[in-house]
């Protein structure tokens, strides 16, 4: 703890410090647990997501085999030309959301191509938008882990050193000032009696 002043001022200071630092502290607490919240339910968005994109490789079944086994044909036969995006506010923190994707389908000759690579083309489009929005939500993940480390360090200041080191201080200036006061006192009991007893001595 910093060397403090031990005086009425002082201590006053460290009064609407700690005050202070007890008002913002429930705030911090609220929103990192907000953002912990959050952190759970985009994990499941993800999750969910990534349980679709399985559910449409398998719904290809074997005559597409390629297609739900080999990424590369699927971004052969579909490409993502961007990613159309908004933003949300969650605790504080901005973040982007996904609204949907522009797509390119490869040009390709219908007489020499299967049967079913329109049906391909369609779960190439449903894949890769499965995957814009589930990197979507990777990136709501990291903004908002970013500022739960931060929000969390700050709760942790406050808790462990602010508010122990104002109480601390608080403590010490009051023991120094009621030390003070009884030396004040006891001076002027002393100085009080030196003069009653010479107002004395005078009269006799």
């Amino acid at each position: 703890m910093a060397k403090i002043k031990l005086t009425k001022t002082e201590l006053k200071a460290q009064t609407d410090a700690l005050k202070r630092f007890q008002r913002f502290l429930p705030m911090l607490q609220l929103k990192k647990q907000q953002l912990q919240s959050e952190i759970a339910l985009i994990s499941a968005k993800a999750d969910a997501t990534a349980a679709k994109e399985r559910a449409v490789r398998a719904e290809l079944g074997e005559w597409v085999g390629l297609v739900a086994t080999d990424e590369n044909a699927v971004d052969g036969l579909v490409k993502v030309r961007s990613v159309r995006t908004g933003t949300a506010n969650i605790a504080g923190v901005t973040i982007p959301t996904f609204e949907s994707i522009d797509t390119e389908t490869k040009d390709v000759d219908l007489w020499a191509t299967p049967p079913w690579v329109d049906d391909a083309a369609e779960a190439a489009r449903k894949i890769l938008s499965l995957q814009s929005e589930r990197r979507v939500y990777e990136e709501q993940r990291r903004l908002i882990a970013e500022e739960l480390q931060q929000t969390s360090q700050r709760v942790n200041l406050f808790e462990k050193v602010k508010i122990p080191e104002c109480k601390e201080a608080i403590r010490v200036i009051k023991i120094a000032i009621g030390d003070e006061q009884t030396s004040a006192v006891t001076r002027g009991k002393i100085a009080k009696s030196r003069n009653a007893g010479g107002d004395g001595e005078v009269a006799a």
